[in-house]
């Protein structure tokens, strides 16, 4: 039977890893982007979630069975966040509501369901972790939870399935992207074995010592796949990690070695790598030139605002995947293998040396 997939957001992280994953799969797949970039197996629709006329016009004809929406659009408030994201869902259901297609619409927000918002993030009294998707929601303004409003009222009207997807931090290959720890940990580590200062760990004893865990973008488009393949996953909220657990003592001084930098020594002092890499935009164009690299603009690659957000974190993160697993959902990923396979990726493609 012939499948067709939206994948909104196929210039980022997920969403060109879901998209990917779908051609593989035999999926006519169409990747929505204001700027798509070019992927084998995917028909670029080039639209402005935030246009709703637009929008309606670049979907016109356009009949897909499933929707996988994996974009957002950072504000300078949490209220222009929920403003702004919450009216790109919208307008997008509302976009294909007319063609009557749609069977089902993935969601993919994360753990700032259980975190907070980036103007209250890890602040107040928290959930216990590890992190459940029968936790309520925080009695705070989230845009996550406004953009799961918005699905769940045009699920309701149009009598689609849905699912939402919650991952902790992403591990994958975008240039351009908002939140990239994996590629921001590579360009700061070739910043420090560049330029010989220390690859020091940026972020609190909390995260040093304590229990974490993170997302592979692969595994994540594979939980995609799965729930909406799965009659059990139908309108259901998931969490989706690794699988696997570490502390960043252990997990630093993997990346130190891959890179070939020596590890300083944690004495629990916070040093933001905003602080750190202040300096990078004139260094990184300076290793660029010297190594003919693909992208010379530091701030495409890194996102060290977001990174410090996760590595600065109070409080252990550790998540719960017991619902997809009883469910189903056996796929696993080691997250030092997830990084490794990035770094080399990146190099492959010619944005680190």
């Amino acid at each position: 039977m012939a499948r067709t997939a939206l994948v909104v957001g196929t210039s980022g992280i997920v969403g060109s890893a879901t998209a990917a994953l779908l051609a593989a799969e035999g999926w006519t797949v169409l990747g929505l982007a204001r700027r798509p970039t070019e992927q084998p197996g995917v028909t670029p629709v080039a639209a402005d979630l935030q246009d709703p006329v637009a929008l309606a016009t670049a979907l016109a004809g356009r009949e897909p069975d499933a929707v996988f929406i994996a974009t957002w659009s950072r504000q300078a408030t949490e209220a222009d966040n929920i403003r702004v994201n919450a009216a790109m869902v919208r307008n997008l259901l509302d976009a294909l509501r007319p063609a009557g297609s749609v069977r089902h619409v993935a969601l993919v927000t994360g753990l700032k369901h259980y975190l907070g918002p980036f103007e209250a993030y890890g602040q107040g009294v928290l959930p216990q972790t590890p992190f459940r998707e029968d936790q309520g929601r925080l009695d705070v303004e989230n845009f996550y939870y406004a953009q799961e409003d918005e699905l769940f009222a045009a699920a309701a009207r149009d009598g689609f399935g849905w699912s939402v997807h919650r991952p902790h931090t992403i591990i994958g290959q975008a240039v351009g992207n908002a939140m990239n720890m994996g590629t921001t940990l590579a360009v700061y580590a070739t910043l420090c074995r560049e330029t010989g200062r220390p690859f020091r760990f940026p972020g609190s004893a909390a995260q040093w010592d304590g229990l974490t865990d993170m997302t592979d973008a692969g595994l994540l488009a594979h939980h995609l796949l799965w729930a909406a393949e799965t009659p059990a996953a139908r309108d259901e909220a998931f969490n989706v990690v690794n699988g696997d657990i570490f502390r960043w003592k252990w997990m630093w001084s993997r990346i130190a070695g891959w890179f070939d930098v020596e590890p300083a020594d944690f004495d629990g002092t916070v040093v933001p790598l905003a602080v750190q890499m202040a300096d990078a935009p004139e260094q990184w164009a300076s290793i660029a030139a010297r190594h003919g690299l693909a992208e010379a603009d530091v701030m495409r690659l890194a996102s060290p605002w977001h990174t410090d957000a996760d590595l600065g974190r109070p409080i252990e993160v550790v998540t719960d995947m017991g619902k997809s697993r009883r469910l189903g959902f056996t796929r696993y990923q080691p997250t030092d293998d997830a990084f490794f396979a990035l770094f080399a990726a990146l190099r492959a493609g010619r944005l680190i040396p």
